[in-house]
This record gives structure tokens, sequence and C-alpha cells, in this order.
């Protein structure tokens, strides 16, 4: 199984922050954010890794990650983003990477509390098809949100402005090899990007879409007000205020 982080995008949301650098190595505590979800993935057991980049500090990942060495891998592989079309364009990049291989997929601004072994051996666990990791959360309407039929997720509606549910997917997708063919045959959205929530539902619709509802807290970090979150929760979970000054 393949890990993909997707840290491409130009934080907008974020500028001028992200006026001279990428939104993906802005601090988050001690760590660069990166270092997040790329910890996320070794932690799980998955040591083949891309990073899908973009925009004018592409490099500046190779400088700080290199190989990988610190995180105890062999190697990162690298693909960049030439321009923004969403974040399943920017998936199918790494079709090359995956070689047929299942890939479990993070965004590079998403952060969160505990461990995703056991999820990533219930993906594995699966002959085919996708799973999502869903969270409760009090502002759904940012988020794809999730609709159910009993236990079943029968949709998933892209930051509706009346949620039927407080449930989203979370910046965490695991998918079989069929990921690519889906995202070939994908059509731009209003936004003239292919969406994630797209491929998720055409899993939804042939039936193959699992899930699983993330233990602990999650959050992404692409606004001010969520990267002010993500700091603190990873302050409250590291160690203190990380001030050590008396």
């Amino acid at each position: 199984m393949k890990g993909v982080i997707l840290a491409g995008g130009l934080g907008t949301r974020l500028y001028p922050l992200t006026k001279i650098t990428n939104k993906h190595l802005l601090p988050i505590f001690k760590k660069p954010m990166i270092y997040y979800p790329l910890e996320t993935l070794v932690d799980a057991g998955i040591k083949d890794i891309m990073i899908v980049t973009g925009g004018n500090h592409a490099g500046d990942f190779l400088r700080l990650l290199g190989n990988g060495h610190e995180f105890g891998l062999k190697g990162i592989n690298y693909a960049y983003q030439e321009k923004e079309g969403g974040i399943a364009q920017a998936l199918g990049l790494a079709e090359y990477f995956a070689d047929g291989e299942k890939v479990v997929v993070i965004l590079g601004d998403n952060i969160i509390e505990k461990s995703i072994k056991n999820e990533v051996k219930a993906f594995a666990g699966q002959t085919d098809g996708a799973r999502v990791l869903i969270k409760d959360v009090s502002n759904p309407e940012r988020f794809g949100v999730v609709e159910f039929d009993g236990d079943r997720i029968k949709n998933i509606a892209e930051k509706p402005k009346d949620p039927k549910t407080n449930f989203v997917v979370t910046g965490i997708y695991m998918y079989d090899k069929d990921i690519f063919a889906i995202i070939k045959g994908l059509k731009p959205s209003g936004r003239g990007e292919l969406e994630i929530t797209d491929v998720n539902n055409d899993y939804i619709r042939r039936g193959k879409l699992s899930y699983s509802r993330l233990d602990g807290w999650w959050t992404d970090a692409g606004t001010f007000g969520s990267l002010l979150r993500a700091n603190n929760l990873i302050a409250q979970r590291d160690g203190g205020s990380g001030d050590d000054e008396s």
C-alpha cells in the first residue's frame, strides 16, 4: 500500500503568510505543517510515499524533507501540479507512482490527534473499493457532508448551505486501483476543478464506499482560524506552550 500527500495549491486564504512560502510549510507548534500528515502515514506503516505539490515554492519541500531519512524512509517521491485543478486532479498525478496498488491519501493541511493504523488495516482487508474517514463537526458547511441511509453512506454533498448531518468527510481517503480511471472520467465542477467529492460519490453509486469514524480530534489548517486551532491542539497534545523561558 502506498501513501500520497496532497500539498499543492496557492493557499490564498492564508495570504500574506503564503506570499513567500507554500501553506504546507507554515509552522504548526514546533514543526512545519507537512510533517504531521507525513508522520501519520509513517505511523500507519506506510513507507512508500509521494508528495504532490505545486506553485512557486515546490523546491522548498525537497530542501526541508530531502529523502525522508528523518522519518525512517528510504526515499520520498515528488510530483508537481502545474496549475490548480482540484484535489482529484492532483491525485491523478500519482497514477504512475501507485502502479496498481491501493493508496492512502491525506491532504497536507489535515492534522489529527491519533493514529489511523486500525483504519488502514481495515482498508487493507477490503478486496476493492474505497474507504473514507468521517467526523462529527460543528461547522459541516465547510466540508463534504455525509448523508446516510441507515448505516450506509448514500451521498456526499460538497459544502452545502443547509447540511443534512454534522458528519463530514475528513481529508483522509483510501482507494483501490480504480481511482485513476474514475478521475479520468470526471468533468470539472463549477469551480473548474476535478472534485474529490465526485470521486467518492462514484464509489457510492457502485456500492464500493466504506467508512470509519475517526477517533480523536481532527482539523484542517487552511484558514487563519483553523491554523490557530491546529497550533493550539498540537501544543496541548505534544507538550504545553513550547515556551522554555522562565
